[in-house]
């Protein structure tokens, strides 16, 4: 089986080095066990390598989020909270590293960035979003918490109420939304190459020292003990009788 994330070493127009990680898996990328711990695997190898800039990108859908058969399969075997395990955790703590570490990401969005894949936009410094991209979060259509940073990261970005109202309502943000909110930078056919524009145009030591001061001790504690909430509350609402219908329900027109 092909590997599910790649990592390939570049350079910027400028001559400095960069990171493309770029997600391949199966289902939309859906955000399974292994896609994640290759995107974890991943970000070693950037911080190996002393890299300060990383872009993050995906195929024609950036990420469906969780495979819902996969927790619908779970759920039958009575290891919905074990599955979740597995999944919202590792979701967190790379979202939580994104933030972090001092490196420069930038993500490049085409099609649907839904559930808790919305947390590496969220988690990102620069993103450009092709014009047929959309974020939606779909929770309370599975009967699920928030996790990736929809509750815990989300207000901070946007405002609280707006975060709410988009969670709740499970409003579709297209690309033009998502630039009138500052999620990204730009609206590009090829948000790919947009977004190497972007990286080449940051200087680094400015946007590092910047980040470091934003993100400060104090906060980050704040944003970990919000992402620990929302797997807490996932933990709690994925075995509920009411999120195993909503998961069949969902499933039962594809078998």
């Amino acid at each position: 089986m092909r590997d599910l994330v790649s990592f390939q070493r570049d350079e910027l127009q400028s001559g400095e080095g960069f990171a493309r990680v770029t997600m391949q898996a199966p289902r939309a990328n859906a955000l399974e066990p292994e896609l994640l711990t290759a995107l974890h695997d991943a970000l070693d190898q950037a911080e190996r390598a002393g890299i300060q800039k990383v872009l993050i990108t995906g195929g024609r859908n950036f990420s469906t989020g969780g495979d819902v058969a996969r927790f619908f399969a779970a759920s039958q075997a009575g290891e919905a909270e074990a599955y979740s395990h597995e999944v919202v955790p590792v979701l967190q703590s790379l979202v939580l590293r994104m933030l972090t570490m001092p490196v420069i990401f930038a993500t490049a969005l085409r099609g649907a960035a839904t559930g808790g894949s919305a947390g590496m936009l969220f988690a990102s410094d620069l993103a450009v979003a092709a014009p047929d991209t959309f974020v939606q979060p779909y929770y309370g259509v599975m009967g699920f918490a928030p996790d990736g940073g929809w509750a815990a990261l989300l207000p901070d970005l946007i405002g609280s109420a707006a975060a709410r109202s988009w969670l709740l309502a499970n409003q579709r943000q297209g690309a033009d939304d998502l630039l009138r909110l500052g999620l990204v930078q730009a609206v590009d056919d090829v948000p790919e190459k947009c977004a190497c524009d972007l990286l080449n145009a940051v200087e680094t030591g400015t946007a590092l020292a910047s980040k470091s001061i934003i993100w400060s001790d104090k906060r980050r504690a704040v944003l970990k003990a919000g992402l620990d909430a929302e797997t807490e509350a996932f933990r709690t609402l994925i075995g509920r009788p009411e999120t195993f219908d909503r998961m069949r329900d969902f499933l039962q027109p594809i078998g």
